[in-house]
């Protein structure tokens, strides 16, 4: 009985590993609406995918701009700041890019 216990506490979790939403945000900058999503809820050490779309006032897609995604972190006990660019490539009507980040937040792995 107890393996079963195990078992089925196992599947769970790992059921609940993959179906996790992906982390997502939107902001407005000007006139314009910014919707962020990035394949690891919390992002981890080491390649994180993002979708970025573009919309104007009137919900109508941008495809003709130019996106950089700006990260960083910030200073730590003998650790400069560390900050990072990339330029987003549009793939339809989506502009996607990756962050690659040195290190995770406590408690997250890649």
């Amino acid at each position: 009985m107890k393996r079963l216990t195990v078992l089925t506490v196992m599947v769970l979790l790992l059921a609940g590993t993959v179906y996790a939403k992906d982390y997502e945000i939107t902001k407005k900058a000007g006139d314009l609406t910014v919707m962020v999503k990035i394949d690891k809820n919390p992002p981890v050490t080491g390649t994180n995918n993002m979708e970025i779309t573009v919309k104007d006032a009137g919900g109508k897609t941008v495809t003709d701009a130019k996106v950089m995604v700006e990260y960083s972190m910030p200073a730590m006990p003998g650790m400069p700041a560390m900050n990072y660019k990339t330029d987003a490539q549009l793939k339809g009507d989506i502009y996607k890019a990756e962050m690659n980040l040195s290190m995770g937040a406590p408690g997250t792995s890649a």
